[in-house]
């Protein structure tokens, strides 16, 4: 395995990147073996270059010796060239440029869902059945809210961050109640480093499952039993999707936005529950629209942990490779295939190796460069993973349950 250059281990995952490729030809701010996949995942990551030079400019420390090599040690040159030959293609193809309408169609079918459950209950009162369908159809607002502010988080709008930025904080926080900078935070690191022990927040399971190949392993020889990790394919019913969200994200949001002072966020929050109470403890009182609030919730939240764990959590999940930004990304995420429900129902992240590797790129042109990247994965022989719907769904649990029984004989055996 190829270790990772002393300095490289100490900077921020997120500040790694450098701008050698954009000041100029030679320059660079962080070690030059730290450079070459961390140029693509700067590049990636920034829409507006000239606007980011401005930051980068006084972190710059030196010249690059001319004898120093330009590409990390250990890493193929030519994937790395191949895939800066297919963004600049991707450029030239005019998919970084959004399509207003588009991002607004979304937007309206949001308030138009929010509108339709208050006029349900408005209606036919709040009896259980009225009750449950408005329960359906705002949870279904809640998820479709939470594609659209990750459209706005990556910057994938509009072409100033200064507007992605603003509208992000109404979507994330007057539609659904949570924070901007929580999810910037935590999201970045994700795409940063997908599906690596102790840089990627999302396979931080806290000890509630193993992933992967190695991690069941280590605490299968290390005798850790927080809990019967090779049951952990049928408890993941009960405390995966049903908590996620109504408990594990709800403390962590608020606790992130108070502990870290975040009083613009919270206002954005405070705005949300003020409107969702106002609307419903007429019909439901403070109680029940409490337990109404938290009901939305809990289905909203099993529709975005099958979503976001159908294109990860059946990929590679170890310890950090240090391969190219492109062989990192495929390595991690898998595809859903196409279709106008499978596009909607997943906010497009059925096309979850096309976003992590153009994470600024609009989801609708997506699509547009998927062959290309598959044509350039057939190139370099690098897998390229795209399963029906269902399927993904069905390997979710397979993967869980073949980490459980890796740790199972570790622990009886090794």
């Amino acid at each position: 395995m190829t270790r990772e250059p002393p300095g490289c281990r100490r900077t921020n995952s997120l500040m790694l990147y450098t701008f050698r490729s954009i000041t100029s030809h030679r320059s660079f701010s962080l070690p030059e073996r730290c450079a070459t996949s961390s140029q693509d995942a700067f590049l990636a990551f920034h829409r507006n270059l000239d606007f980011v030079r401005k930051f980068m400019k006084p972190l710059l420390i030196g010249e690059l010796a001319p004898e120093e090599p330009s590409q990390d040690r250990g890493k193929n040159s030519q994937i790395t060239e191949d895939f800066r030959a297919l963004r600049k293609t991707a450029e030239d193809m005019n998919l970084f440029t959004s399509n207003q309408l588009f991002f607004l169609l979304h937007l309206v079918h949001i308030i138009a869902m929010e509108s339709i459950a208050w006029l349900t209950i408005f209606y036919f009162g709040n009896g259980w059945i009225p009750t449950i369908i408005t329960a359906f159809v705002l949870a279904t607002s809640q998820a479709q809210a939470g594609w659209l502010q990750h459209d706005y988080g990556h910057l994938s709008v509009y072409k100033k961050s200064m507007w992605n930025h603003i509208v992000h904080k109404f979507v994330i926080g007057h539609l659904k109640g949570a924070s901007a900078n929580w999810w910037n935070h935590r999201h970045f690191q994700h795409h940063a480093k997908p599906n690596i022990f102790h840089k990627d927040p999302d396979v931080n399971m806290l000890h509630v499952f193993v992933l992967g190949e190695w991690q069941p392993v280590e605490y299968g020889k290390k005798k850790l039993k927080y809990l019967p990790y090779n049951h952990q394919h049928e408890y993941f019913f009960l405390i995966g999707p049903p908590l996620l969200i109504p408990l594990y994200f709800q403390y962590q949001i608020i606790m992130t936005m108070i502990v870290r002072k975040d009083w613009v966020d919270l206002a954005w929050a405070i705005s949300y529950y003020t409107r969702f109470f106002i609307t419903y403890i007429p019909f439901y009182g403070v109680l029940g629209s409490i337990l109404f609030l938290n009901f939305i919730r809990f289905l909203e939240s099993h529709w975005f942990v099958w979503v976001t764990q159908m294109n990860h959590i059946v990929m590679e999940i170890d310890r950090e490779p240090y391969r190219d930004w492109f062989s990192s990304q495929l390595a991690a995420t898998c595809n859903v295939e196409q279709s106008f429900f499978n596009d909607w129902f997943s906010g497009h992240l059925n096309f979850q190796i096309e976003h992590h590797l153009f994470p600024t790129m609009p989801r609708h042109n997506l699509h547009k460069i998927a062959p290309l990247v598959r044509s350039l994965c057939a190139k370099h022989g690098i897998e390229y993973q795209e399963k029906p719907l269902l399927r993904a769904l069905q390997d979710i649990i397979g993967s869980l349950r073949k980490s459980g029984q890796l740790w199972l004989d570790a622990y009886l055996h090794k």
